[in-house]
């Protein structure tokens, strides 16, 4: 099975692939989608849409894993972090891939072993779980602990 996993941003959002083979867990590819913030919204969002698309034809995932909305103090930021969810979403339903969401609490216990964990703590776990790993950036590697969240979560084929 390929698990997609996705952390969305309007700023960056990360992308990870893993392949799970009962309980191996082997790195396929990682990036990250910057949006340039001078350009309007709706190109922002357009440019996550189209990047989480070529990521899905590129690689054929069984499944995505998706990080719950959390709140932030700023309702601004909420806001424009629904936006970018929105359409990694979408994406995962146009390329008809099964959505699976997780908190980021939850990605962190499975990853590390602690939801309180920091994400110093989820990227030196990366390290032990994908040996040999190139992380593109901070993003990429929280969607690749959401991808391995989601196989240790859901290890039956879904």
């Amino acid at each position: 099975m390929i698990v997609l996993g996705l952390d969305p941003s309007l700023t960056c959002t990360g992308w990870g692939l893993v392949r799970v083979e009962g309980a191996r867990l082997s790195h396929i590819a990682n990036g990250q989608l910057p949006t340039s913030s001078k350009l309007p919204i709706a190109e922002r969002l357009l440019q996550i849409q189209q990047g989480v698309a070529a990521a899905i034809a590129a690689h054929h995932p069984d499944v995505a894993a998706v990080e719950e909305v959390f709140v932030n103090k700023n309702p601004q930021s909420t806001l424009k972090l629904a936006h970018a969810r929105g359409c990694v979403l979408a994406a995962c339903a146009a390329g008809q891939v099964p959505v699976f969401e997780h908190s980021t609490r939850i990605v962190k216990k499975a990853v590390v072993g602690t939801g309180a964990a920091q994400k110093e703590q989820v990227q030196a776990m990366l390290k032990v779980l994908l040996p040999g790993v190139k992380v593109t950036g901070p993003d990429a590697a929280d969607a690749l602990a959401v991808a391995i969240a989601h196989a240790h979560l859901k290890p039956h084929g879904a």
